[in-house]
């Protein structure tokens, strides 16, 4: 395990001994041994290997055994064995957001509680609003929880998504009787979650591909299995669906499986105006939609000729949402959406100054073997103690070595200096208008308070937008994709301040983040905001991000004009001066 791994673990290892009701000074431990490593600026691998970690304070002989032997092994017999000692469905109450272990240890102590379903009849029963420390607010929390937590478990992120398609789409393209191939659905255009994957096949002879999907590896359910559809259900609860149709019909069936319910709406709309008909199976006159062998049916040898022959310009999958595309697409005034390659950097991107797993050099090669012109290094301010955040000191020596190495010559990427600075109560910032004039660009961002009224966290994050260090917005809803809602904000006014002082908003291209949300995107560039697609990154494979990041910005109608990062060094140097 690296050190990230090892700081979960004992996190994990104390919020379970509070479950249990152990002695406070035992549970405090681990979690002071979470926070020290945390701040470990060192390799962890040679603190060991020099025998220095039980000199650290904070990790006494206990801790550092088990420390040594997660490094080494990536096992602890002891986790194990409280992990064993600990029902299930206590553990499972963990997913419910604002419990942890003290409270988990009250509900279970004082009402028995022991499951998901337990803990819903108790808060219906209104017992979880009497018990000291909860209360009716808490009680409701809870419940709107739950209801969260089993909505979210019929979807997925983009990203893992496409991971479970990646496995699944070059197997089918591998056997001699697929002539072609597709993924359509949300995962095609792009969503930020998906619930089923959508496979789609052109061939003659399906019943070989049925067979090979239905005995795929990793499959828990069949649950159909037919001529030419079979459905499968893989660990994690992922659904996936095949449909084989005939070489003709693909790309009908290709466009109708991709376009939301609204799209293909429109589109049917559409055919019809022009006297056709269209749906999976085909485009063909109107007076003959009801005859399965027309010979008016036209040819589509792509999805190009299906707009085509309706006069329209092609709509990129991602647009496909009912949005006004069609209409768009009839003026031919659809946009050049961004593309990955425009992208020339990012900005919002952590070290292990704070809570990132990799060094400052180890980023500056990661930029140049990605061919970037430049890389911001945006770790957490010192009000975000959970993430390491640096005080002004530790900002100074950072901002200092980001200029060493940028005059050292050893990089082709140059490195800006930033932080990720905390708005706090107010909207004030967590450092002094003298730190942050020290800085390159300053990313403002909310990790505290989430839950406050619209009113009061609209106002807040206003008035840092208006404070004149601040360069860009950072995940401005705060939301985290399937498990934490978005907090309560006017975003139209957010939007409004944000331009008239000149300043960015971030599109967070972490999956589970995904912020500003796409659906904000369009209106707001047509009335001049400018975005920065940032990754967020805490590791190296962080920064592959900028993949949804991209995904999102297209669904949003944006363009390489409408996204900072798609500047060169000198423009941005020159917007930063």
């Amino acid at each position: 395990m690296d050190k990230n791994d090892i700081i979960a673990v004992l996190d994990l290892i104390g919020t379970m001994l509070e479950i249990k009701g152990e002695n406070p000074f035992k549970v405090r431990a681990y979690f002071s041994g979470s926070r020290t490593l945390q701040t470990l600026e060192e390799d962890l691998g040679t603190v060991i290997e020099e025998g220095r970690l039980g000199n650290i304070p904070g990790i006494g002989k206990a801790l550092t055994e088990k420390i040594e032997t997660l490094f080494t092994t990536g096992e602890l017999e002891f986790l194990d064995k409280l992990k064993a000692s600990v029902p299930d469905g206590l553990l499972d109450l963990l997913e419910v957001p604002g419990l942890g272990g003290k409270k988990i240890n009250a509900l279970h102590k004082k009402l028995g509680i022991d499951s998901i379903e337990s803990l819903t009849q108790a808060c219906n029963d209104g017992r979880v609003a009497e018990l000291k420390g909860f209360g009716t607010k808490t009680q409701d929390k809870i419940l709107s929880g739950i209801e969260n937590r089993e909505a979210y478990a019929a979807r997925h992120l983009w990203w893992d998504a496409r991971r479970v398609a990646d496995r699944i789409l070059p197997g089918l393209q591998a056997l001699p009787e697929v002539e072609r191939v597709e993924a359509a659905g949300s995962l095609r255009r792009g969503m930020e979650t998906v619930g089923d994957l959508d496979f789609l096949v052109a061939s003659s002879n399906p019943e070989p591909i049925m067979e090979w999907f239905t005995q795929m590896e990793g499959i828990v359910e069949v649950t159909a299995h037919g001529d030419t559809k079979s459905s499968v259900r893989f660990e994690g609860g992922m659904q996936a669906d095949l449909r084989v149709v005939p070489s003709e019909q693909f790309y009908f069936a290709l466009h109708h499986f991709t376009g939301s319910k609204d799209h293909n709406v429109r589109m049917r709309q559409k055919a019809l105006s022009v006297g056709l008909s269209l749906s999976e199976w085909g485009l063909r006159p109107e007076e003959e939609k009801d005859s399965s062998r027309s010979k008016g049916t036209v040819e589509a040898h792509s999805e190009e000729d299906i707009f085509k022959t309706l006069g329209l310009a092609y709509i990129p999958p991602s647009l496909r949402e009912g949005m006004g595309e069609v209409e768009a697409a009839e003026k031919n005034e659809l946009p050049e959406l961004l593309e990955l390659e425009d992208l020339k950097g990012c900005f919002h991107n952590h070290t292990t100054a704070s809570d990132g797993r990799n060094t400052l050099e180890e980023i500056a090669a990661e930029a140049d073997k990605r061919g970037w012109q430049y890389l911001g290094v945006a770790d957490h301010s010192k009000s975000s103690f959970q993430a390491n955040g640096l005080d002004e000191a530790r900002l100074e020596k950072q901002v200092q070595a980001i200029r060493a190495l940028n005059e050292s010559g050893s990089f082709s990427s140059h490195i800006f200096a930033g932080s990720e600075v905390d708005i706090l109560s107010g909207g004030k910032l967590d450092f002094s208008d003298s730190v942050l004039g020290t800085l390159d660009y300053v990313v403002a961002s909310v990790h505290n308070g989430l839950t406050q009224d619209e009113e009061t966290m609209t106002s807040r994050i206003i008035k840092a937008l208006e404070h004149p260090n601040v360069t860009m917005l950072g995940h401005v809803s705060g939301r985290l994709l399937l498990k934490r809602e978005a907090s309560k904000m006017n975003i139209q006014k957010i939007i409004d301040a944000a331009i008239a002082n000149h300043k960015i908003i971030e599109l967070n291209s972490n999956p589970m983040r995904l912020d500003m949300d796409w659906r904000h995107w369009k209106k707001a560039a047509e009335k001049g905001l400018l975005c920065a697609i940032n990754p967020d990154a805490h590791a190296l494979p962080h920064y592959d991000f900028q993949l949804t990041g991209v995904n999102i910005a297209r669904k949003g109608w944006l363009t390489r004009d409408h996204v900072f990062n798609t500047r060169s060094l000198h423009e941005v140097k020159e917007y930063f001066g």
